[in-house]
């Protein structure tokens, strides 16, 4: 095969590794970024080598079921461990999924206040545009503009630029680890490693490589897809951390939200700098609340064998597009009540989360060993180390991280 058809291939086939990973920096990932920077400078980004590569290893065993199964991953457990075992894992996901719908509309009406937009305004537009864009869309057509939106992410960069950080001292903090032994520290980097993998993710990742057909014989391309997106994903990250380190560290600036970085940078970075941080927040976090209620409809409908998929219409998936719908309208919803406690929804959306991601690795790692399913295709040699040992360590930080929400 020439280069030049291989190319064309790649193109035709990227979208779901580079669109899962991206969603990866919602409104709450670019805040816990955004916190870092601005607490501990450039001390966490050494951390994000380590993290790439546990991104990467998860995503791409995702894809591969996808690819070889032809089926999603919820589907692959009922499949093989039972309808009981699936409900309630379809459970959990639902309840930390509307919290964190909710809390990507928050970002988006908090993103809309920098440039003067009401919240009453903005999050019924928000929600009435993510859901006509699925509901009468064509998976095609959502796919294009959600890599479009990707693009988007990359306004971090100038903003980075615009902070005008120290380089040398950026690249050695990305080498050499300075790790401290305190537990603001260690926290702090908990929640980081913590936005990385959701478990919503991997059902999102492997239903979207169903639904697009990409076959074993074309498996190169999404594994170059899904590699791309997690490096792409932690770059911004990179900078994210960069922009609010090289300003608001150090001049002591605290903050508590992403927001307030987008605001405390204006009188320090400057004016486009700011623009730039509030564009990309915006960004963020309305195309994170189209695909996590897309990711749970998904879900759902294949692990109790319902009809789903982008290209479905109402009649074809009606169960699939109605809790699209409905997961929409709760998490929109959730944004307008006045004085609702959102930060103890966000919370326990996270404290779902943790307690479910072990179960869904465990889960992933049992399928994809599994010769008479993946055939040529299972985990082998170091990879399987790489994948089990990654795994354990998500597991124990996990697990500190809810035990931090609780204690802390």
């Amino acid at each position: 095969m020439s280069r030049w058809r291989r190319f064309i291939i790649l193109l035709s086939l990227i979208g779901p590794g580079i669109i899962t990973a991206n969603v990866d920096n919602d409104a709450g990932g670019i805040t816990t970024y955004s916190i870092a920077g601005a607490s501990f400078g450039y001390s966490f980004l050494w951390s994000l080598i380590p993290i790439t590569i546990a991104l990467i290893v998860v995503q791409e065993m995702s894809a591969r079921m996808g690819v070889v199964t032809g089926k999603g991953l919820a589907e692959l457990i009922r499949e093989n461990y039972g309808v009981k075992v699936t409900f309630w894992l379809m459970l959990a996901l639902s309840v930390t999924n509307i919290g964190n719908t909710a809390a990507e509309f928050a970002g988006w009406a908090a993103s809309n206040e920098l440039f003067g937009v009401n919240k009453y305004i903005s999050v019924p537009i928000g929600a009435a545009f993510v859901w006509l864009l699925v509901v009468k869309g064509t998976y095609q057509l959502v796919e294009n503009i959600f890599l479009v939106i990707c693009v988007v992410y990359l306004v971090y960069i100038p903003a980075a630029f615009l902070a005008k950080p120290d380089w040398a001292q950026v690249g050695i903090e990305m080498i050499i680890p300075s790790f401290r032994f305190n537990t603001t520290y260690i926290i702090m980097l908990i929640g980081i490693v913590g936005t990385t993998i959701a478990p919503w993710m991997q059902f999102y990742l492997q239903s979207s490589v169903v639904e697009k057909g990409i076959k074993k014989e074309k498996y190169w391309a999404s594994r170059i897809d899904v590699i791309f997106g997690c490096f792409m994903t932690d770059i911004i990250a990179l900078f994210i951390i960069v922009a609010c380190g090289a300003t608001l560290f150090k001049a002591g600036i605290q903050i508590e939200s992403a927001k307030d970085a987008a605001v405390a940078l204006e009188p320090i970075a400057g004016k486009y700098a700011s623009v730039l941080f509030g564009i990309g927040l915006a960004n963020a976090s309305l195309f994170s609340a189209s695909i996590l209620p897309l990711a749970t409809a998904y879900s759902i409908c294949e692990g109790m064998g319902f009809e789903a998929g982008v290209n479905k219409t109402f009649r074809d998936a009606p169960i699939f597009m109605s809790l699209y719908t409905l997961f929409i309208i709760i998490g929109a919803l959730v944004v307008l009540i006045p004085n609702i406690p959102l930060i103890k929804i966000m919370w326990l959306s996270q404290v779902v989360n943790g307690v479910m991601l072990p179960f869904v690795l465990f889960f992933m790692l049992l399928l994809i060993n599994k010769s008479d399913l993946m055939g040529d295709y299972i985990n082998k040699g170091a990879f399987n180390w790489i994948a089990w040992g990654t795994t354990v360590i998500m597991v124990i930080l996990t697990l500190l991280s809810v035990l931090s929400m609780f204690f802390g």
